[in-house]
């Protein structure tokens, strides 16, 4: 697939991408480029491949679901401006 100038001056307007003209023909041909190299790609028979979703078939550690550090309500709201029966109080915004 070949791109002209006017095409990579519409790509880069859209890309929010600042070319300037004298670039024009030589990012021109370096997308061609790519595009002619994802052409080659899609000719590759990949029928019988497994799909991936990574390089290996690693499976993460999983830790327990345990409370580990808990049951500082008085040092959390020792922070807060103002504090209620354990709870943060924030100023009413809804009428």
């Amino acid at each position: 697939m070949s791109l002209d100038k006017a095409t990579v001056r519409r790509i880069a307007t859209l890309a929010r991408i600042e070319v300037p003209d004298a670039d024009l023909g030589t990012v021109a041909e370096q997308l061609s480029g790519i595009m002619g190299w994802i052409e080659q790609l899609k000719e590759v028979n990949t029928d019988n491949v497994a799909p991936m979703s990574g390089g290996t078939d690693l499976k993460l550690p999983w830790r327990k679901d345990e409370v580990t550090d808990g049951d500082k309500v008085d040092q959390v709201l020792a922070n807060a401006p103002d504090g209620h029966d354990g709870f943060f109080t924030v100023p009413k915004v809804v009428e």
